[in-house]
């Protein structure tokens, strides 16, 4: 590990910019937009999975009392004869010829009231000719499974296929020589292993508010990840140039990376321009199951060989995921993270893209990779019994380091996975001995993190405020870092430190909040942003002393004579400089925009106990333990709070956590009482370690943190259900039915 450095305020827990707001119900969130003359919208959306649409009639809807504007896909015209990327993502949005999934969306009203829009809805008639539907992903790949997409053909192969298919790609990531791997093993053991179809959970359902003026320019507020995003598709889809567009990012009640794309905001829109009144739309809890995006289901078959002494000769997967209606699954991440955290000379990894009719996936945290590592880590924990090693140890000798070439490209810069890996195996709950029916289980996390694009401004008030100006929305604390990387930069004191999320016409494009890229690339342009700053108050101190700007220091938030100038001058503060800015040559003020590269990646260890009921199947989690690599923590509690958020998550997943569908594709439990996340009284306390080992390519170290804490809990939980039971457990969840099919099965085999 590098040593580490004493930051004054990087490191520190001070109460966070948002507190205060959201404790006392002050804080606007998606659906707290109240604009003169609002109309309610709500959508129209398909009871079958898989139809053709002959016709709809909205002739009636049209005359109910209270409804001012009807939209179908027919007010988008643009979106109908452009790429077939644009036309798939607006049919998602609003169906065009054909409904792909039970909820999906085929018209929309506004109306007067709630009442009236509901009126109108029932008002709508639609002409549907139900065709036969595929609901899993290997059933949708076979040959006679009915096409949802005539004019979709499979890529990646290596000869084009003549015929439609469902599977929209094969991924393929390849190195050294597999076969031979497999022949220089002395243990091999191959398993395939079923995650199923879930959803974020988040609480806050999807809401925005559309306006559209007379001049031809609109605005819209909405719960989102990324405005900037929302802005540019909305814009697409209505036509639009997106500069006549803004977009506000309100607080966000959750997301996940469900929210960071678009189900109403076009919708919303274009009532808005048909109505000429600005129109508010609120999904149900309902409707957030059935017609927004899940995680990705997955059938995933992996084969790993090692050595007698522990050494893995080769690593063999084929993954499998649902896209849902259109294709888009994160099964090119999946493929990426699965064998990362492995210094492994033979490796091949083949990914297949599916859809099926059902809502098209959406990311949910570090997207792609719990899935697949489940499996991975799954098949790693059984070679390590096979060969009677310590599963800590097993992955300590064959963990990646500095230097490591991962399989999907990168070489590996300073990572910390083998300091996950020490710091697990002297935790005082691996030492912990195991009581009757209980189990441990440990698997490793990895993500490779995200840059993008990214811009801040930094202004200086005549008080000598400090104002920052950027466009990431907070979902995971981003505030309360900006704030403290600006502090540290600046040299003054946190609570002298504001920072605001503009809307789209405020500030410079910022890609979305996801993929755990916003403290490292939108706190890098804020840092850069400070620079500036720090170069315009060196500037107007030299003026103020009859200096060069190079004769002028700036250490611990004062401009000092560099050492050595001959000059008698008192130290001047930032606030002594900013009260002094008109007089030196007006407003102080940074800017940064940049492509952030050289996100590090991150890796973690997590490890649980799990007591099992052997009468009812029911899985307590004794103890779980999330140990990680944050580069640096810049807020720790907000770090531990991913952490344990991210544990919770994953046990959910693991454990209890499903989309359940009948044979005519209809989801049955769209809601939290049938849709069970945990809740307090299922989980214990989560242990949390963090561990830094600073990324070089950023100023103060950044690792983004908020994906990784969910990679590794299925196969934790999953490897220790399994040694409670000494019955390799291969599909999630883990509810008390299949643990007790599961204990059935094999007192029968015996």
């Amino acid at each position: 590990m590098s040593e580490a450095i004493d930051y004054q305020y990087i490191g520190t827990r001070p109460i966070r910019p948002d507190g205060i707001e959201k404790v006392t119900g002050r804080a606007k969130f998606g659906a707290d937009e109240i604009l003169p003359g609002m109309l309610w919208g709500k959508v129209l959306r398909s009871p079958h999975a898989h139809a053709k649409v002959r016709s709809i009639d909205i002739s009636q809807a049209e005359r109910v009392p209270g409804v001012l504007a009807v939209v179908t896909s027919e007010d988008f015209p643009n979106t109908r004869t452009g790429s077939p990327g644009l036309k798939r993502f607006a049919e998602n949005i609003i169906a065009g010829d054909k409904v792909l999934y039970h909820g999906h969306a085929v018209a929309a009203v506004a109306a007067l009231s709630s009442a009236a829009a509901d009126e109108g809805l029932n008002a709508i008639k639609v002409d549907y000719e139900p065709l036969e539907s595929v609901l899993d992903a290997v059933s949708a790949m076979r040959d006679d499974a009915p096409v949802l997409h005539e004019d979709m053909f499979t890529s990646g192969l290596e000869t084009q296929p003549s015929k439609p298919s469902n599977v929209s790609r094969k991924q393929t990531i390849s190195r050294g020589e597999i076969q031979k791997g497999f022949e220089s093993a002395d243990h091999v053991v191959e398993r395939t292993f079923i995650t199923p179809m879930v959803h974020q959970g988040y609480i806050e359902p999807h809401a925005c508010t559309g306006n559209y003026q007379e001049n031809g320019k609109a605005t819209v507020w909405c719960c989102t990840q990324g405005h900037f995003d929302v802005r540019n598709s909305t814009a697409r889809m209505m036509g639009m140039d997106m500069g006549d567009l803004k977009v506000t990012a309100s607080e966000i009640g959750g997301g996940f990376g469900g929210k960071t794309t678009i189900y109403l905001e076009p919708l919303a829109l274009k009532l808005s321009q048909k109505s000429s009144r600005p129109v508010r739309m609120v999904m149900t809890r309902d409707e957030v199951f059935r017609a927004t995006g899940p995680a990705s289901g997955s059938v995933n078959t992996i084969k790993i060989g090692c050595k007698e002494d522990g050494t893995i000769t080769a690593m063999y997967a084929e993954l499998i995921y649902e896209a849902g209606a259109y294709p888009g699954s994160p099964v090119g991440a999946g493929s990426m993270c699965i064998f990362a955290p492995y210094d492994v000379e033979n490796v091949l990894i083949e990914g297949y893209d599916v859809v099926v009719n059902r809502p098209r996936v959406a990311a949910y945290r570090a997207p792609g990779a719990p899935q697949s590592m489940y499996a991975g880590e799954c098949v790693i924990d059984e070679l390590a019994q096979q060969i009677g090693m310590d599963p800590i140890d097993f992955r300590l000798k064959n963990a990646a380091r500095e230097g490591t070439q991962a399989a999907y490209g990168p070489k590996f810069q300073a990572i910390g996975l083998r300091e996950c890996l020490l710091a697990a195996k002297r935790h005082p709950n691996y030492q912990r001995e195991l009581g009757e029916n209980e189990g441990r289980g440990v698997a490793v996390g990895f993500w490779f993190n995200g840059g993008n694009q990214s811009s801040a401004e930094v202004h200086i008030t005549d008080s000598g405020m400090v104002m920052v100006v950027e466009g990431s929305p907070d979902i995971g604390g981003s505030r309360a870092s900006m704030a403290l990387m600006a502090a540290e930069t600046l040299g003054v004191s946190y609570d002298r430190v504001r920072v605001n999320i503009a809307d789209t016409d405020s500030t410079g494009y910022c890609a979305t909040t996801g993929g755990s890229r916003t403290t490292f690339a939108t706190g890098l342009a804020v840092v850069k942003a400070c620079e500036e700053v720090i170069a315009e108050l060196r500037k107007r101190a030299a003026r103020t002393w009859g200096l060069e700007m190079d004769q002028v220091d700036w250490s611990n938030g004062v401009a000092t004579p560099r050492q050595g100038v001959n000059v008698e001058a008192d130290p001047l503060s930032l606030r002594d400089l900013a009260r002094g800015a008109a007089r030196t040559g007006g407003p102080i003020s940074g800017r940064a925009a940049l492509n952030a590269q050289g996100p590090g990646p991150a890796f973690s260890v997590n490890m649980s106990d799990v007591d099992v009921d052997q009468e009812t199947g029911s899985v307590t989690v004794v103890n779980f333990t999330s140990i990680q690599d944050a580069g640096t923590a810049i807020h720790p509690d907000y770090v531990e709070g991913q952490m344990q958020g991210g544990a919770v998550q994953g046990i959910g997943w693991a454990l209890n956590e499903e989309y359940i569908y009948d044979n005519e594709g209809v989801l049955e439990n769209p809601g939290f009482l049938d849709y069970r996340i945990p809740v307090c009284s299922d989980i214990p306390m989560i242990d949390t370690e963090i561990i830094e080992v600073p990324n070089p390519n950023h100023p103060y170290g950044v690792r983004g943190c908020g994906e990784t804490p969910i990679v590794a809990p299925l196969a934790a939980i999953g490897n220790a259900v399994s040694r409670a039971l000494d019955i390799r457990m291969t599909e999630l969840p883990m509810s008390p039915p299949r643990v007790l099919e599961a204990i059935s099965q094999n007192g029968t085999e015996s």
